[in-house]
């Protein structure tokens, strides 16, 4: 498809009333917009904070994309968001069950149509001391080599001065500068015929998270760390 499919009612009634209040309480940094192709992506992001999530959709839909962002499934469980999520047509994912599988076929179903499919590859937010990415989990991997569709490296930095990772305390005040970065589709073409074993999809995952990674180096203007924090190595860093 050349063109995003229409945007669900759902989606744009809550985006009337999410923009004007993230127009207010940020100022916003969007490079990168041009990477974006027209239809049929996954946009890969880093994860900091809760709020992230919103913050990347609003700069994802101000460039005519209505995402479909990949959730865990115990959101739709949660009143009043469950219906939210459902409406404007969230994928869940089922952690650890018979139905994990399925995430990939509503996502693969979602990018077939023509859609963007946002995946946070970390599963979580961030345990990197310096909140930097972490090792990325393969999901988003086995799904861009199953559907070969792009994927885009998204890095954001500024939603954690709005909600602090794992913070309760909203700050609106002052306007936060909340800075979205998207790279060039990183190159998988290489391993598209390969046998999607578990070197594969490492090999995928961590190309995709080193790109993540560079876009946030620049947006940071600071190194990252030589070796990205691997949350199943090191659990004594966990906080």
């Amino acid at each position: 498809m050349s063109t995003p499919p229409q945007t669900p009612r759902a989606y744009r009634a809550l985006a009337s009333v999410l923009r004007p209040l993230l127009f207010a309480i940020t100022r916003r940094d969007w490079r990168g917009t041009e990477n974006l192709p027209a239809s049929g992506f996954i946009a890969a992001a880093n994860h900091v904070t809760q709020v992230d999530p919103i913050t990347l959709a609003h700069y994802l839909y101000d460039q005519g994309r209505a995402p479909k962002i990949t959730a865990k499934s115990s959101l739709w469980d949660v009143p009043v968001l469950g219906k939210i999520l459902t409406g404007t047509g969230m994928i869940p994912v089922h952690r650890g069950t018979k139905g994990a599988a399925q995430s990939l076929v509503d996502s693969t179903a979602q990018l077939d149509a023509g859609e963007c499919v946002v995946f946070f590859p970390e599963g979580t937010l961030t345990r990197d001391p310096g909140l930097w990415p972490m090792v990325g989990k393969t999901g988003v991997a086995r799904l861009a080599l199953t559907s070969r569709a792009p994927v885009v490296p998204i890095a954001q930095w500024g939603a954690q001065d709005l909600l602090a990772p794992y913070g309760k305390v909203f700050k609106p005040i002052p306007r936060k500068h909340v800075a979205v970065h998207a790279g060039t589709p990183v190159d998988l073409s290489d391993l598209y015929d390969r046998p999607q074993d578990t070197a594969t999809l490492r090999e995928a995952t961590a190309r995709i998270m080193a790109a993540i990674t560079a876009q946030l180096a620049e947006i940071r203007g600071e190194e990252p760390p030589v070796e990205p924090f691997d949350l199943r190595k090191k659990p004594e860093r966990d906080a």
